[in-house]
């Protein structure tokens, strides 16, 4: 893959995108390699979009999100088994080769639903949850809080991402900052900004100096220490 089609993607190592979804970079190896249990192997959840040609494994935005809802998937007891035959499926149904990074997921905790919006004769749209397992609709209302924290396109594909919630204004975006979190008002990203308060403890003298908001220096030292915790815990 050549530098020029990775522009826009995003281009993330397993711990740079652990440190921001909490997941451990080994389990984000393990999906996107396949690994072996009792010399049985287990392939791949799925392809990462991004190739340099050699063994190393770099994820992209939409990689990114795709792992999020796995994990969230897996934590809340759909065995990885299940996830790779519903990504199977839903490729098929809504003819996307990452579906889990859509905005069509749902689960209950023991089966993964595809959210489908139809139109019947009279033009009127219609929702189902089609039950990816037993291929049959379900009309069960099942809410995925992930979604509230991304801003999807409007054929359901991840745009944005809010790691931190929306207060904080910190916002991931591939095609903004090589898809690092930044302040959503100014772009500047929230590394630097809590790097500079840290080492000159003065969030005004940052704000003046990089030209932004004072709230924005103090909600990228607010994430920047949220992610740190992370890596502590």
């Amino acid at each position: 893959m050549s530098d020029e089609n990775l522009i826009g993607m995003g281009v993330y190592t397993p711990a740079e995108a652990g440190r921001l979804l909490r997941v451990a970079p080994a389990k984000i190896s393990r999906w996107l390699r396949g690994h072996y249990i009792k010399n049985k192997f287990y392939p791949p959840l799925w392809t990462s979009e991004v190739s340099l040609g050699d063994d190393r494994i770099f994820l992209s935005f939409r990689d990114m999100m795709e792992i999020r809802v796995a994990d969230a998937f897996i934590k809340r007891g759909v065995s990885s088994i299940r996830v790779r035959a519903a990504i199977a499926v839903a490729r098929e149904v809504i003819g996307q080769d990452h579906p889990l990074s859509t905005n069509r997921f749902r689960t209950d905790g023991r089966e993964i639903f595809l959210h489908i919006i139809s139109e019947d004769e009279d033009g009127e749209k219609r929702e189902q949850l089609l039950n990816l397992f037993r291929k049959q609709f379900e009309f069960n209302e099942i809410l995925d809080p992930l979604l509230k924290t991304v801003d999807f396109s409007e054929s359901g594909n991840p745009l944005v991402w809010w790691p931190g919630g929306r207060r904080l204004n910190v916002m991931v975006d591939p095609k903004r900052s090589f898809g690092q979190p930044i302040d959503a008002q100014s772009s500047v990203p929230t590394a630097i900004l809590a790097a500079a308060v840290w080492q000159d403890g003065d969030v005004k003298a940052v704000a003046r100096a990089y030209d932004v908001p004072e709230i924005s220096v103090k909600h990228a030292v607010e994430f920047e220490t949220m992610m740190e915790q992370r890596l502590a815990a």
